[in-house]
């Protein structure tokens, strides 16, 4: 048996990992890179090192754009069979999807128009709805703690990774030349305590591990913080008079913040302002949630029980409509606007920062994390000039960045996590979807716990197990 890593390795984004069993091919993930425009549009158009026509099945840990986001390239280049993960998953995906494709045809609508007036090539984009109706198709939601069989001698089995709704840490038994390996993989681990979902489950033991690393070297405030922090920031809008901009992944993120808002002006910690989120898809996304309370934490059931819903207030305003989207540039009081996507590569959010990131009343709340050579990590690093839909803007608005809001683990989460599963079966550890500092810090710290071997696969790296 072999692993390749493709995708996220020593980078962030994009998750792709090749299983090679008994001549046949699997796939753990297909995301979409994100960075640098140029560079992430040509490695999302081509699949390095297979060919989707000979993938048997794919396994995804969860319904992000970098975990997800790529399926419909696969299918389009010949992918034909099944897409396992949950249920919440495949709900959650056959809606991320549908959004992609559309957004993906709007912005190169919008960028065309430009290169057609500079006389330049035009772009297209890299799948279309047809290819996202034809992905759907072949995904397959499987209940956690339910094993299924991949293919003969391949079984896996979900536990809750406790990171987005549905998201899922997967174990995998192998049988291979009469030979067992018991291989899992993380996906994206989430935090204790977040609010609606349950915490990250502990897996049975494992021979192979890979780890997901996005902050194996940094630290969360705790997330008690959470309310007081976002509370701070209201207080600050209002006494500039301004508006904050929050971009924010449509699933999971949006959610979140939303639930918190409503403790914090159920709890008058604060001076009510409209809230809006400006998201086709976190408003449909919003929904999915409903409708999948056994992922909730108890915290959230009780909530519930009441019949309260977290997701919605009387000063919450959910907007799909393209025209009621564009007359919020003419608000003039504080508000909040909550738009995908999270770090700042597509979608309304655009439109909103291209709007109001020049007007220093403003401020833009950075609530996750942003990879290398995104709009997004641009303005967390504080640069004087960015540029949005290659027009250049002055970053004059206030920015301020919420860690506490993260739902990845950070380094002692990760750790603890860790910590507890069985050191003694476990042959190796390879990290996956981190930049690399930050997974040469988790790697001494695993170390340092007592783990014999880790390894910081390379993109195209391949291991014999």
């Amino acid at each position: 048996m072999e692993i390749q890593f493709i995708g996220a390795a020593q980078s962030v984004t994009g998750s792709l990992h090749l299983l090679k069993i008994e001549g046949k091919q699997y796939i753990l993930d297909c995301g979409l890179h994100q960075g640098k425009r140029k560079e992430s549009f040509e490695l999302n158009r081509t699949f390095d090192f297979f060919n989707p026509d000979e993938i048997e099945a794919v396994i995804l840990s969860h319904g992000h754009i970098d975990h997800c986001g790529n399926l419909p390239q696969l299918v389009k280049k010949g992918f034909k069979g099944k897409i396992y993960c949950t249920t919440a998953t495949r709900d959650l995906t056959a809606l991320l999807l549908k959004d992609c494709a559309h957004i993906q045809e709007k912005d190169i609508e919008f960028v065309n128009r430009k290169r057609a007036k500079q006389g330049k090539n035009l772009f297209e984009p890299l799948y279309l709805q047809s290819d996202v109706e034809r992905t759907v198709r072949q995904l397959v939601g499987i209940d956690y703690h339910e094993e299924f069989e991949v293919a003969p001698g391949i079984k896996a089995e979900f536990y809750d990774a406790g990171h987005i709704l549905g998201s899922a840490i997967t174990r995998f038994t192998i049988t291979e030349n009469g030979k067992t390996i018991r291989l899992g993989f993380s996906g994206d681990l989430g935090r204790p305590n977040l609010p609606i979902l349950r915490d990250p489950e502990l897996m049975p033991e494992v021979d192979y591990w890979i780890c997901e690393s996005t902050y194996g070297g940094r630290f969360h405030a705790g997330i008690q913080e959470i309310e007081s922090r976002l509370a701070e920031v209201i207080n600050k809008a209002i006494e500039k008079n301004g508006k904050i901009i929050v971009p924010s992944f449509s699933v999971g993120r949006t959610q979140e913040l939303v639930y918190s808002l409503h403790k914090i002006f159920e709890n008058e910690m604060t001076q009510r302002i409209p809230i809006y989120v400006d998201s086709p898809l976190s408003t449909n996304a919003t929904e999915i949630f409903r409708e999948h309370p056994e992922c909730f934490d108890e915290e959230t059931n009780e909530f519930l029980a009441k019949a309260e819903d977290p997701f919605g207030f009387n000063i919450l305003h959910y907007i799909t409509d393209v025209e009621e989207s564009k007359k919020l540039n003419e608000i003039q009081k504080p508000i909040m606007i909550i738009s995908s996507s999270g770090m700042a590569e597509a979608g309304r959010i655009l439109h909103h920062l291209r709007n109001n990131i020049e007007n220093p009343q403003n401020i833009i709340l950075i609530v996750g994390y942003c990879a290398e050579n995104t709009l997004g990590r641009h303005i967390v690093e504080g640069m004087k000039v960015v540029k949005i839909f290659g027009e250049e803007f002055h970053l004059n608005s206030e920015v301020i960045v919420l860690n506490s809001l993260s739902a990845h683990a950070d380094s002692n989460e990760l750790i603890d996590y860790c910590g507890k599963l069985n050191k003694n079966t476990i042959q190796k550890v390879f990290l996956v979807h981190g930049d690399y500092d930050q997974q040469l810090k988790f790697k001494d710290r695993l170390l340092q716990n007592g783990f014999n071997s880790v390894e910081i696969p390379k993109h195209g790296d391949t291991f014999t197990l």
